[in-house]
C-alpha cells in the first residue's frame, strides 16, 4: 500500500509498529494512557456493595430519599484514588480500565453475568474471585425479585411477551420487538453543568433548604412528595461535596510525602481545588474542569445512564473561564489541552459495563458516548465557535484516543475555518467528529414545543441524539424494532425460521397466493404495524413502572423544572417539560431493498415466482446462486434511485403515521429513529436470508445507511437517497444515523479537504440529521483482523461511537469491512 494513500491515523499505527512514536509535548498524558491502554477491563464491586448495603436499611422510605442515602453511603466508603501524573481526580472505581455494577438493574442477571463476562465475545470483563463472591453472596440475593426487568416481564401481555423475550426464559431476548429500558436507568442525558460551575452545590443546597423551610406542614403533597425530594437533594449535595473533600485530603496527604517538587505543587493544587469545587462556584479554568469532572463521575455512580452521561457544550460553558485565564496570563493553550487530555484519559478508563446479554450485544467494543459538543449556534442564533472550539479539534487531530466522543454541530452559517478544521479532523481517520445538523434539529425541537433559545442551545447526547438541558424531561429507554423480521414474517405467514413453528406475528396469508404487489405490501404493512403496536404496549408499561424502580437525585437537582416542581427526573410527568423519546427502526436498508426486489422481480417483471423466491431464501441461496445474483442486482436504496427510495419513504411514512396517532396516548413524543448502535448485528442473527440477497444470520443494514456494498454511485447519492426517503412534513421523526466509509486517497491534500467541506455543506443544506465517517483503507482493516496485536491502537467509527477495531467481535469487524469504501466524493 502506497504511504501517500494512508490516513494520518493509519500512518501513525505503522510508525508505532516500527517504534517511531513521538510523545513530545504530551509526555504526561501518553504516560497515563500507556499505563492502562491494553489492559482488559476489570469489574469494581464497591458501588454495588455500598448501594446494596444502604438499600437494605432504608426499606419503606421514599425511593428518591433511599437513592440519596445510598449515594451518601457510597461517598463515605468507596475507595478514592489519585492516579500518578493526573491533574484531575475522581474515579467511579478501581485503577486501570474498570466497569461498575448496577444491581438495581441487573439483579436477576448477576449470577449468569459473573460466570459469562470473562468469556463473553462482546466486550469481556475480568473480575477478582473475591469480588465475584461479594456479588454472588452479598449483592445478588437481595435484588433477586426486585428488579425492573422482572416486573416488566410479568406485566407484558402474552402476545407482546413472545416478541420481546423467550417466554420460557425472559433473560433471553427475541430481538424482534426489543425493550431497552431494563439494561439502563435512563436514556442518554445531558446535565446543566454551567449551573454547578456558577453556583456550586452549596448554592443548590441552600435553595433546597429554603424550599424545605417554606413547605406547608399541613399539606399531604408537601409532606409526601416535596419534602422527601428536597431532603434527597440536600443529602446528595452533601454527598458529592464529601466525596470531593476526601480527594482533597488524599491529595494533601500525598503532597506531604512527595519528593518531586513539581508533583508536590501539582498535588497541593489538586487539594486546593477539590476543597473548593464542586461545593463552590469555579473561579478559574482549572477549577471549572475539576468541578465538571466530579459531577460527570458522580453521575456515573448515581445511575446507569444509557450511553453514559454526556458532557454538553464544553466549548461554551468552559469558555468564560478559559478566556479570563488566558487574558490574565495564568493559562496557555498548551496547558488547556493538557488539562483536557487528562480528562480524556480519565474517561477512557471508565468502561460502560453491560451485564445483560442483550445490553452487551447492543454495545460492542466497550461502547461509549460521553459526547462533547462543539460549534453550532448561541441561544440568540449567532455562530458559537470560539478559540476553545478549535482546541478541542486540535486535540482530536493530535492525540490518538477514542475518548471523548466528539460531536460537531453544523449550521448554514458555520465559518469556513471551522468547517476546514472539522474536515481536517475527520481526515485523521479515527471517526471524529460526528456531525449533527442544526438545520434539521433546531426546527424539529421548535415544532415539539421548545423555545427558540432552548432549541439553539441543544447539546449532542448519546449516539446521534440531542438534549435541551432544563427542558427535556423524558428518561425511559425505548423499543428497538426489527423491521427485517416483519419482511420474513410476511414470507412465512407470521413465523420465522429461527423460532421454528411458533406463531410470532400475524397470519397474513400465503404470499404465493398474492396476485399483486399491493396485496404483498398490505401484508408486510400489517406485520410492521403489529410490531409497532407491541412496541407501544411495551412502552406504556415501561413508563408506568420505571418510577417505582429508579430515582435520580443528582440529575434532578441539576434540572430547573425538577427543582421548581420538587419532583424526581424519573417521574413520568414533569410540569413544563418536553418529553422527547423514540422508537428504533432496525434494518431499514435491508427492508427497503428486499421489498424493492420483490416488487420488481415477482410482480412487475415476473422473472421470479413468489414460490421460487421463498424456496431460495429458505435454503439460504444454497443451490440458488443465480436467483441470489438476480436479487442483488435489483434497485437498491442509497443510489439516488427513485424506485427503492419511494418504498423507503413509504415505510418511513407508515411508521410516522402510527406514532402520530398513538404517541399522545403515551404522553410523549415517541418518534421514529434510525440509530442502531451495534444492534443491527444481533438483530441480524435472528433473521434468515432476505430477498435483497443477504445471507441468513448476517448483519442488517445499519441506521439510514445503505445495505453493505449496495451504494455504488458514491456518497452524494447516499445523501440524496436519505433526503428523498424522509418525510419532512412530519414532526414525529428523530435522529437518523448515517455511516460513510471513504478511501483516504479521495480526501488527500488540500483539494481533498475542500471536497470534504463542500460535501458537508451539501449534507447540511439537505437538512439530514447526522453523518459520520470512516477514513480508512480496507487493506488496513483486513490486516488488523488477521494480526490484531500489531493494530491494538487502530480506532474505527462503529455506530455513534468509535472503538478499537481489535475489541470488536469478528461479526462486527466483518460488518465494518463490508461497508462500501467510496473512492471519490
Amino acid at each position: 500500500m502506497n504511504a501517500c494513500c494512508l490516513s494520518p491515523h493509519e500512518q501513525r499505527i505503522l510508525d508505532e509498529q516500527k517504534g517511531k512514536v513521538s510523545f513530545e509535548g504530551r509526555e504526561r498524558v501518553f504516560k497515563i494512557l500507556t499505563s492502562f491502554q491494553n489492559l482488559r477491563p476489570k469489574i469494581d464491586v464497591e458501588r454495588a456493595k455500598y448501594f446494596t448495603e444502604s438499600f437494605k436499611v432504608t426499606e419503606g422510605q421514599p425511593l428518591q430519599l433511599r437513592w440519596a442515602k445510598a449515594l451518601m453511603h457510597i461517598a463515605q466508603n468507596m475507595t478514592v484514588y489519585i492516579d500518578g501524573d493526573q491533574l484531575i481526580v475522581g474515579r467511579a472505581g478501581c485503577q486501570g480500565r474498570y466497569g461498575i455494577v448496577f444491581p438495581e438493574l441487573d439483579g436477576d442477571f448477576l449470577g449468569l453475568a459473573i460466570e459469562q463476562l470473562p468469556q463473553r465475545v462482546e466486550s469481556p470483563f475480568d473480575i477478582d474471585p473475591d469480588d465475584a463472591q461479594v456479588i454472588i453472596k452479598d449483592v445478588a440475593p437481595y435484588w433477586k425479585g426486585k428488579t425492573f426487568h422482572e416486573d416488566l416481564a410479568k406485566e407484558l401481555p402474552k402476545d407482546t411477551l413472545k416478541v420481546t423475550y423467550d417466554p420460557e426464559d425472559p433473560l433471553i431476548s427475541r430481538f424482534i420487538v426489543n425493550e431497552t429500558a431494563s439494561f439502563r436507568s435512563s436514556i442518554q442525558w445531558v446535565h446543566d453543568y454551567e449551573k454547578i460551575l456558577k453556583r456550586g452545590f452549596k448554592g443548590i443546597k441552600e435553595e433546597a433548604q429554603e424550599k424545605l423551610a417554606n413547605l406547608d406542614p399541613m399539606s399531604p403533597v408537601d409532606n409526601m412528595e416535596k419534602k422527601p425530594f428536597l431532603e434527597a437533594v440536600i443529602i446528595t449535595c452533601d454527598a458529592i461535596v464529601l466525596w470531593a473533600n476526601r480527594h482533597a485530603q488524599l491529595a494533601a496527604d500525598y503532597a506531604k510525602k512527595e519528593r518531586d517538587p513539581q508533583r508536590k505543587q501539582e498535588l497541593l493544587g489538586i487539594a486546593e481545588r477539590c476543597a473548593w469545587v464542586p461545593e463552590n462556584p469555579a473561579r478559574n479554568f482549572r477549577e471549572a474542569v475539576q468541578s465538571q469532572w466530579f459531577v460527570q463521575m458522580f453521575s456515573r455512580i448515581e445511575q446507569k445512564t444509557g450511553t453514559i452521561i454526556s458532557n454538553g457544550r464544553m466549548d461554551q460553558y468552559f469558555y468564560p473561564y478559559y478566556k479570563k485565564d488566558i487574558e490574565d496570563g495564568i493559562l496557555t493553550d498548551e496547558q488547556t489541552i493538557e488539562l483536557l487530555e487528562c480528562m480524556w484519559v480519565g474517561m477512557a478508563q471508565f468502561i460502560d459495563l453491560y451485564l445483560s446479554p442483550t445490553g452487551g450485544a447492543f454495545n460492542e467494543g466497550y461502547a461509549h458516548w460521553e459526547a462533547v459538543t462543539v460549534g453550532g449556534q448561541t441561544p440568540d442564533g449567532l455562530d458559537a465557535t470560539n478559540e476553545l472550539t478549535y482546541l478541542f479539534l486540535k486535540s482530536k487531530q493530535e492525540f490518538p484516543l477514542n475518548y471523548p466522543d466528539l460531536a460537531a454541530r453544523i449550521h448554514s452559517g458555520s465559518p469556513d475555518r471551522y468547517l476546514h478544521e472539522v474536515a481536517e479532523t475527520i481526515k485523521e481517520g479515527t471517526g471524529f467528529p460526528k456531525l449533527i445538523n442544526d438545520e434539521e434539529v433546531v426546527p424539529l425541537l421548535l415544532s415539539k414545543g421548545a423555545k427558540f433559545d432552548e432549541a439553539m442551545d441543544y447539546a449532542v447526547s448519546g449516539c446521534a441524539e440531542c438534549r435541551m438541558p432544563n427542558r427535556d424531561t423524558y428518561t425511559s429507554g425505548n423499543p428497538y424494532i426489527n423491521f427485517a423480521a416483519a419482511v420474513e414474517m410476511t414470507l412465512y405467514n407470521g413465523k420465522m425460521i429461527k423460532y421454528g413453528n411458533e406463531q410470532l406475528g400475524l397470519e397474513t396469508g400465503d404470499p404465493t397466493q398474492f396476485k399483486t404487489w399491493d396485496e404483498f405490501w398490505e401484508a408486510y404493512l400489517a406485520q410492521q404495524t403489529n410490531f409497532l403496536k407491541h412496541a407501544f404496549i411495551q412502552q406504556h408499561i415501561i413508563i408506568r413502572l420505571r418510577a417505582q424502580h429508579f430515582a435520580s437525585p443528582l440529575g434532578s437537582l441539576m434540572h430547573d423544572l425538577c427543582m421548581e416542581n420538587c419532583i424526581d427526573l424519573h417521574q413520568p410527568v414533569i410540569k413544563g417539560g418536553i418529553d422527547l423519546g423514540y422508537f428504533e427502526l432496525i434494518g431499514y436498508g435491508t427492508v427497503v431493498d428486499s421489498l424493492a426486489a420483490i416488487k420488481k422481480l415477482v410482480y412487475e417483471e415476473k422473472k421470479l415466482t413468489m414460490a421460487e423466491l421463498i424456496e431460495a431464501v429458505q435454503n439460504n441461496f444454497e443451490g440458488y446462486e443465480a436467483i441470489r445474483e438476480m436479487l442483488m442486482h435489483t434497485p437498491k436504496y442509497g443510489n439516488n434511485d427513485p424506485y427503492p427510495d419511494a418504498i423507503a419513504k413509504e415505510v418511513d411514512r407508515q411508521a410516522l403515521e402510527f406514532t402520530k396517532k398513538y404517541s399522545k396516548e403515551l404522553g410523549v413524543h415517541l418518534d421514529l429513529r434510525l440509530v442502531p448502535f451495534t444492534s443491527h448485528v444481533p438483530f441480524g442473527k435472528v433473521v434468515s436470508a432476505t430477498p435483497n440477497g443477504r445471507k441468513a444470520w448476517t448483519p442488517l443494514a445499519d441506521g439510514s445507511s445503505a445495505s453493505h456494498g449496495a451504494d455504488i454511485y458514491g456518497p452524494t447519492a447516499v445523501l440524496l437517497s436519505n433526503f428523498y426517503s424522509k418525510n419532512y412534513g412530519y414532526r414525529n421523526r428523530a435522529a437518523r444515523l448515517l455511516n460513510l466509509k471513504l478511501s483516504p486517497s479521495c480526501v488527500a491534500g488540500e483539494e481533498g479537504s475542500e471536497k470534504l467541506v463542500s460535501f458537508i455543506r451539501t449534507w447540511c443544506d439537505l437538512k439530514l440529521w447526522h453523518v459520520q465517517f470512516n477514513i480508512i483503507n480496507r487493506e488496513t482493516l483486513l490486516a488488523a483482523k488477521k494480526d490484531p496485536d500489531k493494530y491494538r491502537g487502530l480506532i474505527v467509527r462503529v455506530a455513534g461511537y468509535s472503538a478499537y477495531f481489535v475489541d470488536l467481535s469478528s461479526d462486527l469487524q466483518d460488518d465494518i469491512i463490508a461497508r462500501t469504501e467510496h473512492e471519490a466524493i
